[in-house]
């Protein structure tokens, strides 16, 4: 497989370091669609050096007898390197995990209890805070990686990659099938302004203060929707979330 990459590179008469030089503008492509969807403490330059190195991994990896083209899989591989290198440097501190799984404990029992989307003032009574700290939380948890939405547990991309070099199992396959199922059924079940808030922001890839304007509220206000979104997506989901 180590030799695929160089047998591309010759049936396109160029070699690797011109198969890397010539993809080095998506790796800074790839890096500025994530910077517009992560918060500010992440610089560009972190990203963009992980993902030359996904680029060069590509290079040497890539087997065209996979069926994906070059771009599709080094465009795999350089995300995949970029989201290590967010991973790696968590800039979210652990206060902020452990306050998001409380808030996503006191929305389960809440909805469990009620059968009805809880109210921010039951959960924030459940936790015994205010309605005022209730509502950092939820900005905090924007910017935390709350859970992937690519796959159960962590890191979809790595199954992505696994799917190119080696072959997904079949049972890998159903897993994520599953997940993605009821994930959908979850997102559906969204109350409507912050199902809305995530179509925005995640198919359409609209920016916070964007959302805002469409919405006719604050960034801070979108904010707070999209964490309370992403919180309830995660007490809905406890059974696929690996903390």
């Amino acid at each position: 497989m180590k030799k695929a990459a160089s047998a591309y590179a010759e049936t396109q008469g160029i070699n690797q370091d011109e198969l890397v030089m010539q993809h080095a503008p998506l790796v800074k492509r790839i890096a500025y669609h994530l910077m517009s969807r992560l918060p500010p403490s992440v610089q560009a330059d972190d990203l963009i050096q992980a993902g030359m190195i996904g680029l060069l991994e590509a290079a040497r990896n890539y087997d065209p007898s996979q069926g994906a083209s070059f771009e599709t899989y080094a465009g795999i591989r350089i995300r995949g390197a970029m989201l290590d290198e967010i991973r790696r440097t968590d800039w979210t501190p652990r206060s902020v995990h452990r306050k998001a799984r409380q808030v996503a404990e006191a929305v389960r029992e809440i909805e469990n209890r009620e059968g009805r989307d809880a109210r921010d003032s039951e959960v924030a009574e459940l936790l015994g805070i205010t309605i005022e700290e209730y509502h950092r939380i939820l900005q905090d948890a924007t910017g935390a990686r709350v859970f992937s939405f690519e796959d159960p547990g962590a890191g979809g991309d790595d199954n992505e990659i696994r799917s190119l070099d080696e072959g997904n199992q079949p049972f890998d396959d159903l897993q994520a099938s599953s997940f993605q199922e009821a994930l959908a059924e979850a997102i559906a079940g969204l109350p409507e302004r912050e199902r809305l808030v995530m179509a925005l922001y995640y198919d359409e890839e609209l920016n916070l203060r964007e959302i805002g304007e469409v919405l006719g509220v604050s960034e801070s206000r979108v904010c707070q929707i999209h964490g309370q979104a992403l919180i309830r997506l995660r007490a809905r989901m406890a059974d696929w979330v690996k903390d």
